[in-house]
């Protein structure tokens, strides 16, 4: 009697929208971040947000590495089906 075939792993929702929308919320207020002291006029709240211009960067990458998983798990799904 041979054996079936081993199961095969797959996430519950391949390309869920979820991680777009996580990758999107990041990636603006990243951009929030990164802008905003430029819009500010007190001096000393400019140079507050100016100094979290770190945290904005890695907001930024955060949501567009969430944005490429999504489209990568969207291909992915699409290359299978097709």
């Amino acid at each position: 009697m041979p054996l079936p075939p081993p199961p095969v792993r797959r996430p519950s929702t391949p390309a869920s929208n979820e991680l777009l929308f996580k990758g999107i919320l990041c990636a603006l207020i990243g951009l929030a971040v990164l802008l905003a002291p430029r819009f500010i006029n007190s001096p000393g709240m400019q140079g507050t947000v100016a100094g979290a211009a770190l945290v904005g960067w890695f907001a930024l990458v955060l949501g567009l590495a969430f944005i490429a998983v999504y489209g990568r798990r969207r291909l992915t799904v699409n290359k299978r089906r097709g």
